[in-house]
């Protein structure tokens, strides 16, 4: 079920030739269109001879090679060649008789070959026994066959005192039933002989050769880089359309029609794998990219690029794994890579496979993981290059009627219960690992695929309304086996959830009825700092509101992703936090000293919270960590196709508000990695008060304390701790270096715990608090009382 990308879509077969198999239930005839046959209908079609179509819709083509002029055919029908290597065994002259004479006298023992010599031996003694000359003459004369059992004893005491042999001594036992089990018994010591014999496949295989011998004989039948559509006659008529496992495709972009490109480079140009996946730490901390708009000039940056130049800076920020978005092939470039048209493909907007491997390599060169955010909720409606109506049919991949659309997003709806759908889906998912070596996978909006009602409906929590007739049980399905299949091919794998429902039991295992998720997304964290930003007044920010939202459902706070903004916020329309912080972005849009300061703390505080309460996981997209300053805004027609918004400013950092903002976020980092602050086990939140506008909460040795009261600093204030010692700040959000004031001096830094009890814990540090900072304390030495 996870494996069909090994024989579906196009594929080198090693006897010189190319093989396509395509799903296409509802078309009547099959071919392969392209540049390499001059868009020819008829030339490589599926026909008698060739497989053609099975009764479950798969067609199947095969592309033969073109001998060249003067060259003959093979000797062997089954030739292999090595596309790889310059010359293998096969090419150093040895006749095929050589090797069956040598497969004879090494491979086989005495006796063991007696019936591969003499095939029809034992058909000519029967053949002789009844109609030679000793034979029976007439029917009277003929006996009447005896059964078997009868006929293996006589056999057993007619041979009895044969000498021994290389033949397998077999026994069959039952209990005399007509229709009886039986068991077959065998000499043990013939038994392991047997099982250590390998087939002889190695005398085969050096009769293959080399990629020189294959060149020289043959023309490719579909050359590296040749440009083909599958041809469908359906019954509304003939159709094109791009093959649903093409692995490169070119959109129809720039007015130009959409086609599959053969991707098949030479040994010398194509990627080799250098560096092996890193081990998957405790805690993630996940830097979110777009490629397309990752460079700083107004066009849509690429592969190579953005692996020459922001990998670095990821590496710098001191985030351990990369989530890559708009990576798999979308013909809408302002979809930002949500309306996926081809699963199998990595956009050609941004280079070839080939280089996107390269920024996989390179990525676990410098030991962050890669994840994908993978749409399989839904996808793009279009159908020269997507799937809608890809076999003329409406039922192929997707629901018919309204179940089949999106109620608002114009996308299509995947069918989970079709086998062949399922197959298509998983198959994608191990695809992405096995040949991009991809470490795992956020999965996209699952509320759009678990209900029917695409998730737009309201949600109390109450069980009910996850357990209704708007419940696609074939999508939880689905989910499931996705998850356990994953896992149980490679067990090092890291799935997400990005579900706004919160389904019982994301994360689950899927022994004990849930999806089997690792991680899910807490989408109510964002929404919340935006609304705090955008509606509600510094004074009156509730501290218990801030802790429930970010500590989600303490039963899987461990399993919890969280983060402070993510891309959503910042695209077509909306505001990043820093703009919402700094204001317009004017000429000089951080004139005023006390709005600088306003952004600059809150900026620090509300991710410092939210890395170090939720859970084991974090997420910043790329620029936010440094305040980047302007929203997002893909090309299309409300802003003439402009891409001046579909960039990062990565200039920002040599601006000294920005640095003091990226020297924070990188420290942050090394909190997380130095002193495990995800890693650890869950918060112990013991000081909440909403008048005060302070929040404390312990993590291990590490005490976190924050001010968010915007005018009133505190002078001599009491927090609890359980361990009587000495804590030391180690992270403080009002440090020059970070754009802060300074307020509290390096004397002030070492603090010793007071013998009073406070917040029900039996020790108390009496700290000094200005107003918007927070710091990080860490008990550095344990007193003994």
């Amino acid at each position: 079920m996870a494996s069909g990308y090994e024989i579906l879509g196009m594929h080198r077969n090693v006897q010189h030739r190319v093989d396509f198999m395509e799903w296409a239930p509802g078309a009547r005839y099959c071919a392969l269109v392209g540049d390499f046959n001059g868009w020819s209908p008829t030339e490589n079609c599926a026909r008698e001879g060739h497989f053609g179509r099975d009764d479950y819709g798969y067609w199947f083509i095969i592309l033969e090679d073109k001998l060249r002029e003067g060259e003959k055919p093979d000797e062997l029908y089954f030739q292999q060649y090595n596309y790889v290597d310059d010359n293998d065994k096969g090419d150093s002259g040895v006749t095929i008789e050589e090797l069956f004479k040598k497969a004879n006298d090494e491979y086989w023992e005495p006796g063991e070959d007696r019936f591969i010599k003499s095939r029809y031996e034992v058909a000519a003694k029967l053949y002789e026994q009844i109609f030679g000359p000793n034979g029976p003459e007439t029917e009277e004369e003929l006996e009447e066959i005896p059964d078997a059992e009868t006929r293996y004893k006589a056999w057993k005491e007619q041979h009895k005192d044969d000498p021994p042999s290389n033949l397998p001594p077999f026994d069959v036992i039952d209990n005399g039933k007509e229709y009886d089990i039986y068991n077959v018994v065998d000499d043990p010591v013939w038994r392991e002989k047997f099982r250590a014999k390998k087939p002889p496949l190695a005398y085969w295989l050096e009769s293959r050769k080399g990629r020189k011998a294959w060149l020289k004989k043959y023309i490719p039948g579909i050359p590296h880089g040749s440009k083909y559509r599958v041809y469908f006659n359906t019954p509304d008529g003939p159709l094109e359309r791009i093959p649903a496992w093409a692995t490169y495709v070119l959109p129809d972009v720039d007015g130009k029609q959409a086609f599959a490109i053969h991707w098949e480079p030479p040994p010398e140009s194509a990627h080799r794998w250098k560096n092996m996946r890193p081990n998957v730490p405790k805690s993630l901390r996940i830097y979110e990219c777009h490629v397309g708009i990752s460079g700083s000039e107004q066009k849509i940056s690429s592969f190579n690029e953005f692996t020459e130049n922001v990998l670095p800076h990821i590496k710098e920020a001191g985030y351990n794994a990369i989530q890559l978005i708009g990576v798999v092939e979308h013909k809408d470039y302002s979809s930002v890579g949500y309306k996926v048209t081809n699963l199998y493909a990595t956009s050609s907007r941004y280079g070839t496979p080939d280089d996107f491997k390269r920024l996989v390599d390179e990525a676990h060169g410098q030991g962050m993981l890669v994840f994908l955010d993978i749409v399989h909720s839904y996808s793009a409606a279009d159908e020269m290059v997507g799937l809608s109506l890809f076999d003329g049919s409406n039922d192929c991949y997707f629901h018919t009627g309204k179940r089949g659309h999106h109620k608002y997003w114009g996308t299509r709806m995947f069918k989970y219960g079709d086998p062949d759908v399922l197959h298509f889906l998983l198959s994608n998912l191990n695809w992405w690992v096995v040949e991009y070596q991809i470490d795992g996978f956020q999965f996209h909006s699952l509320s759009s695929m678990i209900y029917t009602h695409n998730g737009f409906a309201s949600f109390t929590g109450d069980l009910e309304e996850y357990c209704n007739q708007y419940v696609d049980k074939d999508a939880l399905m689905y989910l499931i086996l996705a998850n356990e299949i994953l896992h149980a091919l490679h067990p090092k794998i890291v799935t997400i959830a990005e579900d706004a429902t919160y389904y019982p039991g994301l994360c689950e295992p899927t022994s004990q009825g849930g999806l089997g998720f690792d991680y899910y997304v807490n989408l109510s964290a964002p929404d919340m700092w935006l609304d705090f930003l955008e509606n509600i007044p510094d004074h009156e920010w509730s501290m218990s509101k801030i802790v429930s939202t970010l500590i989600g459902n303490r039963q899987y706070a461990d399993k919890m992703l969280v983060y402070a903004e993510n891309h959503n916020q910042s695209i077509s329309g909306g505001r990043s936090f820093a703009e919402i912080l700094f204001g317009a972005i004017k000429e000089d849009p951080l004139s005023s000293k006390t709005t600088l300061l306003r952004g600059c703390s809150l900026h620090k505080m509300i991710r410092l919270i939210t890395l170090t309460i939720g859970g084991h996981a974090y997420l910043n997209f790329m620029g936010n960590e440094f305040g980047h300053p302007k929203r997002i805004e893909f090309p299309m027609p409300s802003n003439n196709f402009s891409l001046s918004l579909a960039n990062r400013c990565w200039d920002l950092l040599e601006n000294e508000v920005h640095h003091n903002l990226f020297s924070f976020d990188k420290d942050m980092m090394k909190l997380g990695e130095n002193e495990r602050s995800l890693s650890r086990g869950l918060p112990n939140i013991h000081h909440v008060k909403d008048s005060a506008m302070v929040i404390s909460y312990m993590r291990g040795p590490l005490l976190f304390i924050f001010n968010f009261h915007p005018t009133n600093s505190y002078e001599g204030y009491y927090v609890g701790v359980e361990e009587a010692g000495e804590y030391q700040i180690i992270l403080n959000t009002d440090e020059t270096k970070y754009g802060g004031q300074g307020l509290i001096e390096e004397g002030q830094y070492l603090r010793r715990t007071i013998n009073r009890r406070v917040d029900g814990l039996r020790n108390c540090l009496e700290v000094s608090l200005p107003s918007r900072t927070a710091q990080v304390y860490k008990l550095s030495r344990i007193l003994r009382i």
